[in-house]
């Protein structure tokens, strides 16, 4: 039964996912499924009950706890449910039908006032002629003709709303040719239209006519407007009794329609499980398959029982532990913390069962690499502001149910603190406060000593560098004409060490994945040569750059060598001598040049050929699988590997039939092509990697220049006014000034720099060593559903 049900969600959550055991079932012919079209039915009509209790105007409650799935006598009591719909639906139908009435009367009690005008004033400023018979004789209702020469007088009266006047004059004067005189008067006040509700003017009209003929025109044209023309206070009392009784039922279905919303979702989540199981006719039970960690099992068997003792069944519910050779799903606990950056990593790619997952070394490179393209101190402690308000605040309820932007925001509080945290960081380091530098520590250089007009910095000069400033880059490298020289070549090379520095950590990943899933021979034949050929050409471009930083001054700088040119000659061996960075260069180039060489070859056929060596140069051993798990089910590489000794255990044991088996299966030629495909894209995207990391440069660059135009041309020119009207202008430059550094320094800014930082990550960090092809482990909990009113009446 439900009643149970809760208690056992509780420990269930988090913990067991069901496998579909009914997979060659068709969706109309499982178990369950008349009963999930009952809670479907269900569904429609509290969506119905809902929506009549927001037209009426009446609260709708929303309990704090959410109520548990009901028991069985209460299922059979929302089953009523059917009953007050169709009463609903007819109380609600007569309800508008008695003031469709009552609207008709109201029409026609002020048409026929209206109209008494019209007569009254015709019979005292028109004369009277014999022939005509005198009109009070007639009853106007009774459309009475008069004769005149044989033909008949008829009049047609009612009412029009203003919008179809004009349409209304013009299709009478066609089709009755002139032959019709048409009086309007405008009502005092104006009414509510029968068919959409809304108060809008009306107009009486009446019209006179000659001829049956045009009397039926006329008639049809009236129809054709939908003029209201007339065949009461009593309806009042009904219609508002009728209004008192509907409102008295919506009013009690709404004390508790929101427990049986929920209540309902939670009974079509049931059965949607109960019909992933088999049923077992012969011993009549349900067998249902879950993936449930190892360290939860005893908590598995308790929630079991507990349910089996909870709800009185005869049979008790028991657990088995099955070997099964499917890759389970992949389960990575979270924290409000840790769930911001585990959601980016799984925005990439779910990650196989027992793959490193990224999102823990992601915390940190994330928010950094971000910081080093939004570098300012000011912008970054204003967003580090925001987010600690928004993490102070978490258990706000407005919070949890803001609109979808401020719902993201609020979900990545903890991804924007460490964004502007770093930002503080990285802006320190630059000097960079709002596109200004700031002296806390005082100056270096002593610019005096270089007699000259224009401020361009030369630390050779003597007398003008006295020392490196404590913290980051010196204050006065802001008013130096050579300011961006100097920080574009800072910032390149910074960015080309932290990018050749983040892709070989990818590529050490990598080689705990081999340990962890037994291929060693992945880390002598990838891995080991990927390394080489990343640090033999990248990795020594970094030292080339610190070398310089180190070894070379300010007085010597002039006949330093140009690091862009050694690198190049350390490919093209130009056949004059150059000076170099220090003595037996060419030797050691020659040397990382020729290791590279070979660990291409390796990174292409070493793997390939030790499978088919695998395969075809030795028996057939069978492998034990303890320690190992299947990553991807029948890869080339996964037969190879069942199909041969396995050399890490050294297990002995022959299966018969196991060669014919794998030569069958296994395909020389498509493993070759795939690590072919690999390493061609891991040797070119070194490249294009490393130079994709100047990014950081870029964008750093381009959010320092934004910041320091709009500092030029909002806050220096209302700083530039003088005294008598600067105060009032200073306050709306700084309000502009505010408001496009939050618009677009901030949040523009801010997202280009979020984008390529998942960029970054994504395509640059974890195509080294992370697969991604992994499915979700998603438990079966009540915690998922949904609790709000707006998404059910959707």
């Amino acid at each position: 039964t439900f009643s149970s049900i809760p208690e056992v969600d509780v420990l269930l959550a988090n913990f067991s996912s069901f496998s579909q055991l009914n997979q060659n079932v068709s969706s109309f012919q499982r178990k369950f499924v008349g009963e999930v079209k009952r809670c479907e039915e269900l569904e429609r009509i509290l969506a119905y009950l809902v929506q009549e209790i927001n037209r009426a105007d009446i609260p709708l409650p929303e309990g704090e706890t959410s109520p548990p799935a009901p028991p069985l006598k209460q299922v059979l009591e929302m089953q009523q449910l059917q009953k007050l719909e169709v009463e609903l639906r007819e109380v609600t139908k007569n309800k508008e039908k008695l003031r469709k009435n009552l609207l008709e009367l109201i029409e026609y009690t002020h048409m026929l006032r209206v109209t008494k005008t019209f007569v009254k004033r015709n019979v005292e400023f028109e004369p009277t002629y014999e022939e005509f018979p005198p009109l009070e004789n007639d009853s106007l209702l009774d459309y009475s003709c008069m004769q005149r020469l044989g033909a008949k007088l008829g009049f047609v009266s009612g009412l029009i709303n203003q919008g179809k006047v004009e349409a209304f004059e013009k299709m009478l004067w066609r089709v009755c040719k002139g032959y019709t005189i048409v009086t309007y008067a405008e009502l005092d006040e104006p009414l509510e239209d029968p068919e959409t509700g809304e108060v809008i003017k009306w107009y009486v009209f009446l019209i006179s006519f000659w001829g049956e003929q045009i009397g039926h025109k006329v008639k049809k044209i009236c129809d054709c407007v939908f003029w209201s023309r007339w065949t009461c206070d009593y309806l009042y009392t009904v219609l508002h009794k009728t209004e008192d009784y509907l409102r008295q039922v919506l009013c009690k279905a709404a004390e508790s329609v929101y427990s049986h919303v929920i209540q309902v979702k939670k009974m079509k989540a049931i059965y949607h499980m109960l019909n992933m199981c088999s049923f077992d006719v012969t011993n009549k039970c349900l067998i249902a398959e879950v993936w449930c960690p190892e360290a939860d099992l005893h908590d598995l068997r308790r929630a079991l029982e507990q349910g089996s003792r909870e709800s009185g069944a005869t049979i008790p519910s028991f657990m088995n532990t099955i070997p099964t050779k499917e890759t389970p799903p992949t389960l990575i606990r979270t924290n409000k913390f840790t769930e911001g950056f585990q959601n980016i990593v799984d925005a990439y790619g779910v990650g196989s069962y027992r793959e490193v997952n990224p999102a823990l070394f992601t915390i940190i490179t994330f928010p950094f690499l971000f910081a080093v393209m939004f570098g300012d101190f000011g912008h970054g402690f204003v967003m580090f502001l925001f987010a600690l308000l928004l993490v102070l605040n978490e258990n706000h309820p407005r919070l949890n149910q803001s609109q979808e932007i401020m719902r993201m925001f609020f979900n990545g509080r903890y991804i924007l603190l460490l964004m502007g945290l770093f930002s503080v960081y990285t802006g320190l380091i630059y000097n960079d406060c709002f596109s200004k530098s700031v002296n806390l520590f005082g100056s270096g250089w002593n610019v005096s000593a270089m007699h000259s007009r224009v401020l361009q910095l030369d630390p050779s000069v003597p007398g003008v560098f006295q020392g490196p400033y404590p913290l980051g880059i010196d204050p006065i490298w802001n008013l130096a004409t050579n300011r961006l020289t100097f920080l574009n070549s800072f910032k390149m090379k910074m960015s080309v060490i932290l990018g050749i520095i983040h892709m070989t950590f990818g590529v050490i990943l990598g080689i705990f994945n081999h340990l962890h899933f037994r291929k060693k021979f992945n880390i002598y034949l990838v891995s080991v040569p990927e390394l080489l050929f990343m640090l033999c050409i990248f990795g020594y471009l970094i030292f080339m750059i610190v070398y310089k930083w180190l070894v070379y001054s300010a007085e010597t700088s002039r006949v330093a060598p140009s690091i862009l040119i050694e690198f190049i000659n350390m490919f093209l061996f130009p056949a004059s001598e150059t000076n170099g960075l220090y003595s037996g260069q060419e030797h050691v180039q020659r040397l990382l040049l020729v290791v590279t060489a070979l660990s291409v070859p390796v990174l292409f056929l070493g793997k390939p050929l030790f499978l088919l060596w695998l395969h075809n140069g030795r028996s057939c051993f069978g492998v034990s699988r303890s320690g190992y798990t299947l990553i991807r089910k029948d890869s080339e590489e996964e037969v190879s590997l069942l199909g041969s000794q396995d050399i890490e255990e050294g297990n002995n044991r022959m299966e018969d039939g196991c060669r014919e088996m794998t030569c069958e299966e296994f395909n020389f030629g498509e493993i070759l092509m795939t690590q072919v495909i690999h390493s061609i894209e891991y040797c070119l995207g070194c490249i294009s990697n490393t130079a994709s990391y100047l990014r950081l440069w870029a964008l750093s660059l381009a959010h320092a220049q934004l910041s320091d135009v709009l500092w030029t041309m909002l806050v220096r020119v209302g700083l530039r006014v003088d005294t008598t009207y600067g105060v009032l202008l200073l306050l709306p430059v700084i309000a502009l000034f505010a408001v496009l550094t939050i618009f677009i320094l901030l949040i523009m800014e801010g997202l280009s720099a979020f984008l390529h930082a998942i960029r970054l990550h994504w395509v640059e960090f974890q195509n080294k060593f992370y697969v991604g092809a992994g499915t979700k482990f998603v438990p079966f909990s009540f915690r998922l559903l949904s609790s709000k009113f707006s998404d059910d009446v959707a």
